[in-house]
């Protein structure tokens, strides 16, 4: 109890920038907690999705294959699926993935900016709150004759602001960072997933036309 009561002090005493400074933190965490949830419902083992799919391209059961990443509620498949589609449609594979592939991967950066963003704006809102503090601070009114820690003391106090801003921004900064690594990681499955679906319908194709230039 005694902690909250000393965290809401605080709060009162680092200025009205204070709730800027909060309207950031709940903006990072809402961005990190629908991130996390969104790649986890979209990420899926790659090496265990291509050891299944690979046997139905090698056998060029394309239905079966487009059937099976249909059935698989992940990034990967749904890239695959797009180009395995275009395959039956007699349009062009290295198109649809690529245009699949640029789509899911707008998605997947989505509000890594707004994080970016607020690595930069916390910081400045907590000088901010800073400088407004020290300039009451240094205020006629506030030097009282016989008070020489009214100065000092509410110099103190301005701080609080940039130590909130500074923390909102190092956690602003390891979530972008973290998530930057794992956006990198399924762009990566991502382009694996599109070599393989590609190579496998370029021999199908490559098959064809040699036999029809035989016949």
């Amino acid at each position: 109890m005694e902690f909250i009561n000393q965290t809401i002090y605080l709060f009162h005493k680092g200025g009205p920038v204070m709730y800027l400074l909060v309207i950031c933190s709940l903006f990072v965490v809402s961005i990190a907690v629908e991130r996390f949830l969104y790649y986890r419902s979209i990420s899926v083992n790659t090496q265990t999705f291509q050891q299944k799919l690979q046997p139905l391209l090698e056998k060029q059961r394309i239905s079966e294959a487009a059937h099976f990443c249909e059935q698989t509620p992940a990034a990967i498949a749904r890239i695959a699926l797009a180009g395995l589609i275009a395959s039956q449609r007699g349009s062009q594979v290295e198109s649809a993935l690529e245009s699949a592939a640029m789509l899911a991967a707008d998605r997947l950066r989505e509000h890594l900016d707004d994080l970016s963003m607020v690595v930069t704006l916390a910081p400045l809102l907590g000088l901010l709150g800073t400088v407004i503090g020290m300039i009451n601070s240094f205020s006629v009114f506030n030097a009282q004759a016989g008070q020489p820690m009214a100065i000092t003391g509410g110099v103190g106090e301005a701080l609080i602001a940039t130590a909130t801003g500074l923390s909102v921004a190092t956690l602003s900064l390891v979530l972008h960072r973290y998530f930057s690594r794992r956006v990198n990681r399924l762009i990566t499955d991502i382009e694996q997933t599109a070599a393989l679906v590609v190579s496998y319908v370029l021999i199908k194709k490559t098959g064809r036309r040699e036999s029809h230039e035989i016949a």
